[in-house]
């Protein structure tokens, strides 16, 4: 038999994580540096936005934190039967989009431009171009997120990683963090 007993206040949810720690980087090309770690420490998960590389940078990255990834163009069949191309989730109530080329607001790759269009995520992110940009895109009421690339290959001076937090759907507390000069 139920009955109702007045003036009880539900409690909270108790051990809920107020939001989730991501560390973000892409176009490692199989490069490794601890620095990774060291700036992901504090990181509920690690996300790569494509251009992993090797197996073994990812097995180090999903060793140290749950892992999520995409692959990109320059990796091979090791990597494509462990990633998807296109990985969409959804995290502490927002919708994430991530593929390798993806391209940006005003100029999305034809590749993903009508997923976009059709049901936009709140959180697109792509790699490819090895240019950091953060932008938000108006007309979709989407934040897209390029970490630019962490590697040492490639055109890019500075190697780049990004840390963000999800907070009931909102992203909080971006930070964009240079690791050195390439190599």
């Amino acid at each position: 038999m139920l009955r109702f007993v007045p003036n009880i206040v539900p409690l909270p949810v108790i051990n809920k994580k107020s939001m989730t720690r991501v560390g973000l980087l892409s176009d490692t090309h199989a490069f490794w540096d601890d620095k990774y770690l060291k700036y992901f420490e504090n990181c509920d998960e690690i996300w790569h936005a494509g251009d992993i590389g090797s197996v073994e940078v990812a097995r180090k990255l999903s060793a140290f934190r749950p892992f999520r990834a995409v692959y990109g163009n320059i990796d091979g069949q090791d990597i494509r039967r462990l990633y998807p191309q296109i990985n969409r989730f959804t995290v502490d109530g927002a919708e994430v989009l991530i593929k390798h080329i993806g391209g940006y607001p005003g100029n999305y790759d034809p590749s993903i431009r009508g997923s976009l269009l059709v049901k936009p995520p709140r959180l697109f992110i792509s790699g490819h171009s090895h240019i950091l940009k953060v932008k938000y895109d108006k007309t979709l009421d989407m934040l897209h997120i390029n970490p630019g690339a962490a590697g040492i290959y490639g055109f890019h001076k500075v190697r780049t990683l990004v840390r963000f937090c999800i907070d009931n759907g909102e992203f909080k507390d971006l930070e964009v963090i240079e690791l050195a000069d390439k190599l």
